[in-house]
């Protein structure tokens, strides 16, 4: 097989087989967890790989000897159509264990499904029925097309949007519903769409430059940006593969408009769960029925020491009290004027405060009190002690 070894072909070289193999790392960690999201994570990591490939095969001398020109030309590499999806059902996936691709979701991929149709009408009409170069008279590969890169390029920012604004309705809803919210929010998830952030604005960045640098728009000069897209392709492989963080909470929400959100329960719709996340109000009421489930909830979680459990949610208080979710989660909005996560690490820090009032950090760690008290991370502890008190852990041990 023809492949000039160079500086320019050998570099992409090494970005692509790494593409590769952690494209089949991430698909055999599927199979292996039955982690959906991994598949998403495996196919986009195919796909970044292709999409460098017309450059490294490029230096490495196919588009100049036969059969390979022909091969590159009608071989579709760069998906830009599909890439957008992907990263959008791949954000869901990792969000939400109940996430299924309906019916509905398949129309996301009309676009790329009629480029590769067009393109195989291409191969089709030359090799078959023109039997010479007819689209490809030009000699340029349709992939490189300003209109197609353009839109393609379009197509990933409209979906990397959808996929922040279905993260920051995650993030709104964990708070409500998870008393481990932080390690719920996924870093992962964070750097990872930044990380995808980069690529658009890596090639926004050298549209732009190539205006006043037309050297940019060569094929040489092309390939500097085919380098810095490998690096973060490379990034999001590794980091990717390595996320080990599965959220447990079920939910249905809607991304394009502001309709309630429901918790779900194996795979139905329980309708009496609804989480307003997009009108939550911490309200000041006394109505009757908010201070009797306040004082229920109150007593519940002190006599059972609920906040002891770093997983508990809202569901399970919920269970507890034998009603739904949707009351407690009211109740803790208007009745105690904040969200669950925030309600719950209060009682964490009282426990935590009564265990300094007894001298328990005299014989333990403070991380091992945290860790009693039901905190599952050091950073989570501060943070909720800072909040609370408006000190370090430290400094409140000083000033008593």
């Amino acid at each position: 097989m023809l492949f000039e070894f160079g500086s320019y072909s050998s570099l992409l070289l090494i970005s692509f087989t790494q593409g590769i193999i952690y494209s089949i790392l991430l698909l055999v960690k599927a199979i292996r967890t039955e982690d959906k999201s991994n598949y998403w994570l495996s196919f986009f990591i195919f796909l970044c790989s292709l999409f460098i490939a017309p450059w490294m095969l490029g230096f490495a001398g196919w588009y100049d000897n036969q059969p390979y020109r022909d091969f590159m030309f009608y071989m579709p590499f760069q998906h830009l159509f599909f890439i957008g999806p992907i990263i959008y059902f791949y954000t869901q996936s990792l969000l939400n264990p109940m996430f299924k691709l309906s019916k509905k979701d398949l129309s996301h991929f009309l676009p790329g499904i009629l480029y590769l149709l067009v393109m195989m009408s291409f191969w089709i009409y030359d090799k078959f029925i023109f039997k010479a170069y007819y689209f490809y008279e030009d000699q340029a590969d349709k992939d490189f097309d300003n209109w197609y890169q353009y839109s393609g390029f379009i197509s990933m920012t409209i979906y990397f949007g959808l996929s922040l604004r279905y993260y920051f309705k995650y993030k709104k809803l964990i708070f409500q519903v998870a008393s481990n919210a932080d390690e719920l929010l996924f870093r992962w998830i964070r750097n990872y769409l930044f990380a995808f952030l980069c690529m658009i604005c890596i090639r926004l960045t050298f549209t732009i430059a190539s205006i006043f640098f037309p050297v940019l728009d060569s094929y040489q000069g092309t390939w500097w940006f085919f380098l810095m897209f490998s690096v973060v392709l490379y990034y999001i492989a590794v980091t990717g593969y390595s996320n080990a963080v599965i959220s447990k909470i079920a939910f249905k929400l809607s991304v394009l408009n502001n309709q309630p959100t429901y918790l779900l329960s194996s795979n139905t719709v329980i309708e009496e769960t609804v989480i307003d996340i997009e009108h939550e109000t911490f309200e000041d009421t006394n109505s009757p029925e908010i201070e009797l489930w306040k004082s229920k909830i109150e007593t519940l979680i002190h006599e059972e020491k609920l906040y002891q459990n770093p997983e508990l949610t809202l569901t399970d208080l919920a269970k507890k009290l034998e009603t739904n979710a949707s009351v407690i989660s009211k109740t803790i909005n208007q009745g105690f004027q904040m969200n669950f996560n925030d309600c719950i690490n209060n009682y964490r820090i009282e426990a935590v405060k009564n265990s300094f009032a007894n001298g328990e950090h005299k014989k333990s760690t403070l991380l091992g009190i945290a860790y009693d008290c039901g905190f599952n991370s050091k950073a989570t502890f501060n943070r909720a002690f800072k909040k609370n008190t408006g000190k370090t852990p430290k400094e409140y041990l000083l000033n008593n």
